[in-house]
């Protein structure tokens, strides 16, 4: 489990990245949004932050898979509120991310949730 929830946090963080660097007008032109590049950037470290966080304290597993994707899915859903009221990017590609990063945020989320009533292994270093 504890290596489900970090690649659910790896791919979720990957994908905040990407999401910010085009906003920044880095990967692609014409999907330049500063204050959604910033925040896209702030939730991509979060869950990076996250995923150090169940290396350094595997005990901490359930309760950083839960913070991090938890973090993610409302800034995601502020991002989707914004996208609504017209404020942020409202472009096909925008509307299609925040949906389906959603759904794997739910998803991972619900995975970490699980992790809580099993027992933490620690793989034996060498």
């Amino acid at each position: 489990m504890t290596h489900t929830i970090r690649l659910f946090m790896l791919i979720e963080a990957a994908t905040f990245a990407i999401a910010a660097l085009v906003h920044s007008g880095v990967l692609i032109t014409g999907y330049a949004h500063q204050q959604a590049a910033i925040a896209e950037g702030v939730i991509a470290l979060v869950l990076l932050g996250g995923v150090v966080v169940t290396w350094i304290r595997p005990a901490w597993l359930w309760h950083a898979g839960v913070a991090a994707q938890g973090f993610a899915l409302l800034g995601t859903l502020v991002g989707l509120f914004t996208i609504a009221m017209g404020i942020g990017p409202r472009t096909i590609p925008d509307i299609a991310y925040h949906i389906s990063i959603v759904m794997v945020l739910v998803w991972g989320l619900r995975v970490a949730m699980r992790a809580r009533s099993e027992p933490v292994t620690y793989a034996p270093q060498g």
